[in-house]
């Protein structure tokens, strides 16, 4: 589920509106953001700040009416600017004049404004567009997912450019106002606060507010017929919940994993700090897919998660990404392990918390089940490549990883770390870089080469609880011994009791 670079062709389909060009000098906005694992996301010459979105949607007929308003300001002086998106354009606005514009390829919108836009000026950009977004293929496939009462729009690393125009990368986060109109009887889920309803001759409109900065791959849209359920943490946070009326036998197990929402945030917040964001929740569309997304405030589960059972496991992490991920996103996209290396390990403290395993007997275990031999060792989490982003080495071997570095740098450490990091770049971007610098600044540490073993070579590294043992030495002689003990156990550790559940999300983010 990968973008390629589309090169325009002649051939492309254009749409050009004939209006008088007094085309400014300026400077071409550049097709990409420069992110190599996928060189047509986003794109240069701008950073948006707020999207509008006033949207109508038929379910019978899939058909999804727009008009998008950005604002924009622009990092150069622009003559032609980029957005992403592959629905049929009727109109572009800059500035509130008429704009040209051509297609190109299958997903860049390509804008000429009246005149040219002047760098660190904000600008206003208006989109008009119509289609039917589960007909429209990008590289073959679509990211919207039809449900027998309406759609949906949860995708990694891409799905805006099916429903609303863009710069399609975590780089250029924004806030969002999404207002939805759909028949009434159905209702529309979003991200954020839902400010507002109302209702006029058989349509009802949902506005929904997300206040804080959020990627667009985060942005998501549901419209279906949902039970919905309400409530408040104990610091006052809204929580929204909501759930096909049509799950069948998968509707219990939802609930019983989902509505601890709250609960698992409030745990979270004693790990990471702060909940960032003002509002919590979930969602379960009737989707034949299996997998699960940390659409920001409320995550996205698809029934099959809750298959065999509650599992709260998908609950924690999801909601971990609120921190490791949504708050603090990428930088680009091969920075993957500081989103999914860090929401798998939230689940070995989970199941730490809950008594049905150690983080260290679950990274023992996972250790054990990898010889040395294994092409699970090949894959580098701090630069795993487009075709691995999501393998499995990602998350397993990334949250090995965080277990040696516990080990290493003393639990002391290690939490201060965990909360530090979220509110060192909270609503911004980061590398895995920028976390080794950290890492290193706040244990006192050297610790490149311990990274550089456990996320860049493609090889075995020691186990964990070798660190352990280690790292015993300067303890007591009874803990010495415990830790020895450990390390001869790795070879054939028992499974934790949370093992089987744990596993069964490992198709949190298999997209195909």
């Amino acid at each position: 589920m990968h973008r390629r670079l589309i090169v325009p062709s002649a051939l492309a389909a254009t749409l050009v509106l004939a209006i008088p060009a007094s085309a400014a000098e300026g400077t071409v906005g550049a097709p990409g953001i420069g992110d190599p694992y996928y060189p047509a996301s986003g794109n240069g010459g701008y950073d948006v700040s707020h999207y509008d979105l006033r949207l109508k949607y038929q379910p019978a007929t899939d058909l999804l009416e727009g008009t998008a308003t950005l604002v924009a300001t622009p990092t150069q002086q622009l003559s032609r600017f980029n957005l992403d998106f592959a629905l049929a354009v009727s109109e572009v606005r800059v500035n509130g004049k008429k704009a040209r514009f051509t297609k190109t390829g299958e997903q860049e919108l390509e804008i000429t404004p009246s005149a040219a836009l002047t760098k660190g000026r904000p600008v206003s950009v208006v989109v008009r567009y119509a289609g039917k977004p589960s007909e429209v293929k990008v590289n073959g496939w679509t990211a919207w997912a039809r449900t027998p009462d309406g759609g949906v729009a949860a995708q990694e690393p891409d799905s805006a450019v099916w429903w609303f125009p863009s710069n399609d990368h975590p780089l250029d986060k924004a806030t969002y106002d999404v207002s939805v109109s759909v028949p009434d009887g159905t209702q529309a889920i979003s991200n954020g606060v839902l400010q507002s309803q109302s209702s006029k001759l058989g349509w009802t409109r949902f506005n929904w507010r997300s206040n804080k900065p959020q990627a667009t791959y985060l942005t998501t849209l549901a419209v279906g017929k949902f039970d919905i359920t309400t409530d408040k943490t104990a610091d006052g946070l809204p929580v929204l919940n909501a759930y096909s009326k049509d799950l069948g036998d998968n509707d219990g197990a939802a609930r019983a994993s989902i509505e601890r929402t709250g609960e698992v945030a409030e745990w979270l917040t004693e790990v990471f700090g702060p909940y960032p964001f003002n509002a919590l929740g979930g969602y379960v569309p009737n989707v034949t897919s299996g997998f699960a997304l940390e659409t920001q405030t409320r995550p996205f589960y698809s029934p099959k998660q809750f298959a065999n059972g509650a599992n709260v496991s998908v609950v924690v992490h999801e909601l971990a990404h609120q921190w490791y991920g949504d708050s603090v996103s990428v930088e680009g996209w091969k920075d993957i392990w500081i989103n999914e290396g860090f929401a798998r390990y939230s689940q070995w403290l989970w199941s730490e918390k809950e008594g049905e395993g150690t983080a260290q007997e679950l990274a023992d275990y996972t250790y054990a089940q990898h010889p040395a031999d294994d092409s699970f060792w090949t894959v580098k989490p701090g630069d795993p490549g487009p075709d691995n982003q999501f393998a499995g080495a990602v998350y397993d071997r990334g949250a090995l990883a965080l277990q040696a570095l516990r080990n290493k740098v003393g639990d002391e450490t290690f939490f201060e770390l965990l909360k530090g990091w979220p509110a060192e770049h909270a609503h911004g971007n980061a590398s895995v870089g920028d976390f080794v610098r950290y890492a290193e600044q706040v244990s006192g540490k050297p610790l490149a080469a311990f990274f550089d073993t456990w996320l860049y070579q493609p090889s075995r590294p020691k186990s964990p609880a070798a660190d352990a043992s280690a790292g015993a030495r300067t303890q007591a002689p009874a803990a010495r011994e415990a830790a020895r003990r450990a390390a001869r156990e790795v070879a054939s550790p028992e499974r934790p009791a949370s093992w089987k559940k744990i596993a069964a999300t490992n198709t949190i983010h298999d997209h195909r």
